[in-house]
């Protein structure tokens, strides 16, 4: 009884007390060790100096493919059209396989499928429209969600797409694998902005009439002399939105991917340094996996909500 006592009132030991070491400890001695590898690393192959042929820029170039011109109208195949096509083929393809294949009991695919429709429709589009105009513009606003969703997950997958190196397989020159999004370039964004914007502008004067839309402008009770003022504010803001809701889609997608391109090698072959890039592949994969665990479903729910919010706002009479 008295080894029992005693036993519960000794204060249980830490790990320098059992002999090992704590966990700050071991991370400073990982640290120290791989800071020691690129030191190594560095001595033994040097630095080349700085790399005056690589231009990461090169990395969102638009060459053409195939060259099709219309007058001044440039419609050529380039990578970007391709990454179009193939996001909107797993859009249409997904949903046009689940609809078909719909159980009682669903599957696994269809119960994702089924989860991606319920934040579609309740939380996105009938959490901010009145229910009728929900019920109209759903379609819309998901495929918009499935689109930019898909469009940026592909974008995180290599494709032989780069149009300036090139991999020798069996005496035949193929692209290199390239990361790219059709997001990352600012036309597509812009596009979709468009889009929207002329579209609830359009459901709005529909709805209400054209008079009757403007006037829901206005937040009730403004009148007189202050309307004026307060009226071309609300104009200038409509007109923000184009470039608020485009710039945010792109610039996110092209900062993820600038970052993953400098720190999983990039900023090593410009500056020349070899073992620079055994520093910064680590938090290459770490923007890697924030990227397409977060910001990729992010960017497509921010653009569905907002885009819903829009048509909230123009379907309910504005203010």
């Amino acid at each position: 009884m008295t080894t029992a006592r005693a036993t519960e009132e000794r204060p249980e030991q830490g790990p320098a007390e059992r002999g090992g070491l704590s966990l700050k400890a071991k991370l400073a001695i990982a640290l120290g060790v791989y800071l020691l590898v690129a030191i190594v690393l560095y001595a033994i192959f040097g630095s080349d100096g700085r790399n005056e042929e690589f231009q990461p820029q090169d990395e969102f170039k638009l060459d053409p493919w195939i060259e099709l011109k219309i007058g001044s109208l440039d419609l050529s195949f380039n990578k970007a059209v391709l990454y179009l096509l193939i996001a909107c083929a797993l859009t249409a393809g997904t949903m046009l396989l689940i609809s078909k294949r719909m159980q009682q009991r669903p599957n696994r695919t269809q119960t994702i499928i089924e989860g991606a429709y319920d934040l579609t429709y309740n939380n996105i589009a009938k959490g901010n429209m009145p229910e009728d105009a929900a019920a109209k513009w759903f379609p819309f606003v998901a495929t918009l969600f499935f689109f930019i969703w898909f469009s940026n997950m592909i974008g995180y997958l290599p494709l032989p797409v780069n149009d300036h190196e090139t991999v020798d397989i069996v005496g035949i020159e193929f692209p290199a694998f390239a990361l790219y999004a059709a997001t990352a370039n600012l036309s597509i964004p812009l596009v979709l902005t468009l889009t929207v914007f002329f579209l609830y502008q359009a459901e709005g004067i529909r709805r209400h009439g054209l008079v009757k839309y403007f006037k829901g402008w206005l937040p009730a009770g403004v009148s007189g002399a202050a309307a004026v003022p307060i009226f071309v504010i609300e104009v200038i803001s409509q007109f923000v939105r184009i470039i608020s809701l485009s710039v945010r889609l792109f610039a996110n997608i092209l900062a993820g991917h600038l970052l993953i391109l400098f720190m999983g090698g990039g900023l090593a072959v410009l500056l020349g340094i070899a073992a620079l890039g055994w520093i910064t592949l680590p938090v290459a994969i770490a923007f890697f996996i924030f990227e397409v665990g977060l910001i990729a479903t992010l960017q497509a729910f921010i653009f569905a909500t907002l885009t819903s919010i829009y048509f909230g706002e123009a379907t309910a009479g504005g203010h």
